[in-house]
């Protein structure tokens, strides 16, 4: 029997998707205000360093003692602010050298040297009569906690010559707050809860048909579901209980497949909408495979680079690398400006083509409205939480550094999520989706097994009642079949 699996999508009103983008935007604004009303992400503790020191240098060095720390806390940043004396300064640049010798005190007091050798870092003061102050420098950066509490011993050479008075140094401790990890725990367990219920009542509505007659979006919707599954990643409680790089590095991996699989999506769907007949791997899905394969290539490569150079030397930054992190970037966005242009490319070709096709322009307008909202909200986030410096050189290591509060955790995953749900809702066949074994004989319906971009009903409809009381609709050309019969 060929069963026919059509979408939601083609028995809503224009009053049901008005429904359907509104309760979705109230799910979003919903994780939004439960995220500001949560706790600050990041816990910040100082310690000024007066230049009148008892020792009165500078340059240190400074011995620095951490808070104590537990797996909550999840990672350890140490910056250091530098202010001169003088307001007015004019825009400058000076580098510097940065002695830093890390020890680990372990619940017992016992003092653990992490690293028998003292590290040697050079970074960069910039000041400049825009700001307020000199910019914030990363001293170190743990990515897991397998201490109780640190001890840190930082010296700063080179600062003797600088041409304006040092007015004090501020080194500043800055580690996720406790209360906050107990909120991404039980979000992410909300939403792998939820997506695990999506994904069963998704695949449990497409059970009566066969997959060859799943629609294009029915079958990516199959892949990404159970991907979404692992973005919001039902192995994190393991971060508070392994002392341990892999669960924060397996999270990173995961976040970048589902995000790299959403963006091969948008490309195969707005493609296939319009590719009638057999999709072909070498023609249709390799060059998308390649474009987007390259984008996860560049995240996961510049990821793990950081990683296990940190685990190496906390001290360690990109910016000692910078010729090679600048290949990186500028090869990253060649291929991203390169998929946008082909997007851009699928998108008007379909909006062309497709127009004057009732149900292939629904597939298309719906999908494309959908997802220019959630574009344009993530494009708000990013500008409200970066600025316009989020491709800058901050663009690694500091990122994390600039979080305020819950909402910037949950208005991500929020929106994400809830774009998933929302296409799986409307994707998802109906429960009055009706198919019959008589139909596929039916030249009115046969176009249906050749493509599953194909209209589902015809253009003049009737109902036809049913020996079960319930009524399909079918078109003019079939019924003028049955009456001549």
């Amino acid at each position: 029997m060929d069963m026919l699996a059509p979408m939601r999508l083609y028995t809503l009103s224009k009053r049901h998707f008005v429904l359907v983008f509104v309760f979705f935007l109230i799910c979003f604004g919903l994780t939004v205000f439960i995220g500001i009303a949560g706790p600050r992400i990041i816990e910040e503790t100082k310690y000024p360093v007066f230049t009148n020191a008892a020792n009165g240098s500078k340059s240190g060095p400074f011995n620095l003692h951490s808070p104590p720390l537990s797996t909550y806390n999840q990672q350890l940043w140490l910056t250091c602010i530098i202010q001169v004396a003088q307001s007015n300064v004019a825009d400058f640049k000076q580098r510097f050298q940065m002695n830093v010798e890390l020890k680990g005190v372990m619940q017992d007091a016992s003092v653990m040297h992490i690293s028998d050798d003292v590290h040697l870092r050079s970074r960069m003061l910039h000041c400049g009569a825009s700001q307020k102050g000199c910019d914030e420098i990363i001293v170190m950066h743990l990515g897991y906690l397998n201490y109780t509490q640190y001890q840190v011993n930082v010296a700063l050479k080179g600062l003797e010559n600088l041409t304006y008075d040092i007015r004090d140094v501020t080194f500043v401790w800055k580690r996720y707050n406790p209360s906050f990890s107990q909120v991404e725990i039980w979000f992410r367990f909300v939403f792998v809860v939820l997506t695990f219920m999506v994904t069963c009542m998704f695949a449990h509505s497409l059970r009566k048909f066969s997959m060859r007659d799943w629609g294009i979006e029915q079958k990516w919707m199959s892949i990404l579901l159970p991907l979404l599954l692992l973005y919001n990643d039902p192995f994190f409680p393991l971060s508070f209980l392994v002392n341990s790089w892999f669960p924060g590095t397996l999270d990173a991996f995961f976040q970048a497949l589902f995000l790299c699989a959403l963006l091969l999506f948008w490309l195969c769907v707005y493609h296939g909408i319009r590719v009638q007949g057999e999709r072909k791997c070498l023609t249709f899905y390799l060059p998308k495979l390649l474009i987007v394969g390259l984008i996860w290539l560049s995240a996961v490569t510049l990821g793990i680079w950081q990683t296990l150079n940190e685990l190496q030397d906390p001290t360690y930054q990109y910016k000692v690398d910078i010729d090679n992190f600048q290949g990186m970037k500028i090869f990253f966005l060649l291929v991203v400006v390169l998929y946008v242009l082909y997007l851009v490319f699928l998108v008007v070709r379909a909006c062309s083509e497709l127009k004057h096709m009732p149900y292939s322009d629904l597939r298309l307008k719906f999908l494309t409205a959908l997802t220019f909202v959630v574009l344009i909200i993530s494009m708000a986030i990013l500008y409200l939480r970066f600025g316009s410096k989020a491709l800058q050189d901050n663009f690694v290591a500091e990122l994390s550094t600039h979080y305020q509060n819950s909402a910037e955790f949950l208005s991500f995953y929020g929106l994400l999520n809830f774009y998933l749900y929302t296409l799986a809702f409307v994707y998802s066949p109906s429960k009055n989706a009706m198919y019959d074994s008589q139909l596929k004989d039916n030249p009115a319906f046969s176009m249906l097994n050749d493509s599953d971009d194909e209209v589902i009903y015809g253009s003049d409809y009737e109902e036809m009642p049913l020996q079960n009381g319930r009524a399909i609709k079918t078109t003019s050309k079939y019924r003028d079949e049955t009456d001549s019969d």
